[in-house]
């Protein structure tokens, strides 16, 4: 695929400054310990640790890093479901969906209440969302199950109705955590083929998180690199690829 052509001047879609995001637990402890000492049993992680970047309209961005180095966690804060403990996020008026596993759907609907639900939560009337029902019930192709509980579903079954309804239902920002990964071959093709067309608008900005380095080198402008939480760095592929392969043989 051909990459977006460069535009100047281009306007800023995404901006993330001096980003922090921790988890908080209990650590492993007898339940006969003191509760007057409870503060000191929480235990803290700082799953992002200060990273900043910009992300200009109508590029994608890929980020990389091994299992455990905050991206998805930088997905989730982007898209407003974890709040920093520290610095900011400008989505600068864009509005923007996430499509991963595991996120979205009220496990209770069926796939056609999710349907509404997540396209109201993305914004969309629901006049707007039935327009383009059957548009997403055909792209996901799950058959009867549209009608039954999302909990009865397979990863793979979850992977085609979240990225139909995201595909269908476009937004200014489209966040990818690894769902183009997922799903029987058929589907791959399709959802891969359909994610070439929607970022072929020059004004729709995506972020794509893969361990597939084919993948991230084929449809991204830029690479951020993230490591432990900490940014690694940011450029083209060709920077920042041989690089991290080069990391990744030392673990």
């Amino acid at each position: 695929m051909k990459k977006k052509n460069e535009k100047a001047p281009k306007k800023i879609a995404i901006t993330v400054s001096n980003l922090h995001v921790t988890y908080r637990g209990l650590k492993k402890t007898s339940i006969r310990a003191s509760w007057k000492h409870f503060g000191d049993k929480i235990e803290k992680f700082e799953a992002l640790k200060g990273i900043s970047f910009e992300v200009e309209e109508g590029k994608i961005l890929g980020i990389i890093g091994k299992n455990g180095s905050g991206k998805s966690t930088m997905l989730r804060a982007i898209a407003g479901i974890f709040s920093p403990d520290k610095g900011k996020i400008n989505l600068h008026g864009n509005t923007i969906s996430l499509l991963s596993i595991g996120v979205g759907f009220n496990k209770k609907l069926t796939g056609k209440e999710n349907i509404y639900l997540s396209g109201m939560l993305l914004g969309f009337s629901e006049e707007e969302i039935k327009s383009k029902e059957k548009a997403i019930i055909e792209f996901a192709d799950i058959g009867d199950f549209i009608n039954k509980p999302v909990k009865t579903y397979s990863s793979g079954m979850y992977s085609k109705l979240a990225f139909a309804i995201t595909a269908i239902l476009e937004t200014d920002i489209m966040l990818i955590d690894e769902v183009l990964s997922v799903g029987d071959q058929t589907f791959k093709s399709k959802s891969y083929n359909k994610m070439k067309e929607l970022i072929s608008d020059d004004k729709r900005t995506v972020i794509i998180v893969s361990h597939n380095l084919d993948t991230i080198k084929n449809l991204c402008d830029e690479i951020l690199w993230i490591n432990d939480g900490e940014q690694v760095m940011k450029g083209s592929a060709d920077e920042v690829l041989p690089k991290y392969e080069e990391f990744m043989k030392t673990l």
